[in-house]
């Protein structure tokens, strides 16, 4: 299969370079590679013209075409015909030696796959399940890994999802793929993660990403994958893997995020379930409400007390606003 690898950049010039270094050590190559460019300087450019990698192509953008959401619908515009698979990738990921041919292999062990992504894992410690009773482990397929204290405290509130990981529950906040196991499999969900996920370019005939997610476009990966799922099948491919280093360059501040953690977290929450019950409305808003609170905790227990505070005030202002106005869903 001929495949596309779009990657859409700002202001990580030195991470970018070690994504591509580990782009040209791949068993299988892309036969296109694009970089979608939103930076406001020349370094990330100056970057791509002292070193040589094959078949790649550089986009610098203008501040109208700027953002995850632009820059992705942008590359997809530059995506020759000939291409079957779409692949996307954040700057400040490294892949192993055979991710792409792990990745791509997927489509043709699934034929009915529409999307597939790959499996972080430098992210979590797993190891094989020696006590499923152990509150403090989550266990899933014969593997655990520690429980999070969101998940704990979830718990003792009846809010634990209701909902395999990677499969969004009827509140949402689910577990992620993170809480899939290194297992080697394929496992089906419905959300996928950006910084690694995959897709059949004819998904894009008639499927772009959503303008709502403006800027940093904080879940527009899950707005897109679960429209997507919609139409056919998404899966985990836990053998192609990579490791992903979540460079803080370009991120917004934490009050903007801590806002966008409630209202995106809404959006796409009621993209997959636009009429949900009078218990999935109640258990979702107190969930946001618990997670506030959690995340307020932070303030006491970790170094980074402005941070937890900053953002924190910010999920608790989104979560009112949610109250006075509540997004438009574009589906």
């Amino acid at each position: 299969m001929q495949f596309t690898l779009i990657i859409c950049t700002y202001m990580r010039p030195e991470a970018l370079l070690k994504l591509l270094q580990s782009v040209v050590k791949q068993t299988l190559y892309p036969s296109a590679i694009l970089i979608v460019d939103g930076s406001t300087n020349r370094k990330t450019q100056d970057i791509i013209e002292k070193n040589t990698f094959n078949n790649l192509s550089y986009f610098k953008v203008d501040e109208h075409q700027r953002g995850l959401t632009k820059q992705r619908n942008f590359g997809i515009s530059q995506v020759s015909k000939t291409s079957e698979i779409v692949c996307f990738l954040d700057d400040d990921v490294v892949l192993s030696p055979d991710y792409f041919e792990q990745l791509i292999g997927t489509y043709a062990s699934h034929p009915d796959a529409l999307g597939v992504s790959g499996y972080v894992t430098n992210e979590v410690h797993w190891e094989k399940s020696r006590d499923p009773s152990n509150a403090l482990k989550f266990n899933y397929d014969g593997w655990s890994r520690s429980e999070p204290y969101r998940f704990r405290i979830r718990s003792k509130f009846g809010l634990l999802p209701d909902s395999k990981p990677g499969v969004m529950p009827s509140f949402s906040h689910g577990r992620p793929m993170g809480f899939l196991p290194p297992t080697g499999k394929v496992y089906p969900v419905d959300l996928l993660v950006g910084c690694v996920f995959s897709f059949k370019r004819m998904v894009f005939d008639s499927c772009k990403f959503s303008t709502y997610f403006e800027g940093y476009g904080l879940y527009e990966d899950a707005d897109f994958s679960l429209r997507v799922s919609k139409m056919g099948c998404l899966y985990v491919n836990t053998n192609a893997k990579l490791e992903h280093y979540h460079d803080s360059s370009g991120r917004p501040n934490k009050f903007k995020y801590g806002k966008m953690v409630v209202r995106n977290g809404w959006y796409v929450w009621r993209v997959k379930y636009t009429n949900p019950s009078f218990k999935a409305r109640f258990k979702w808003g107190a969930t946001a409400l618990l997670l506030t609170c959690v995340r307020l905790t932070n303030v006491i227990n970790t170094n980074e007390k402005e941070e937890a505070l900053t953002e924190s005030l910010g999920r608790f202002v989104g979560w009112l606003s949610l109250l006075i106005s509540k997004p438009k869903i574009e589906l």
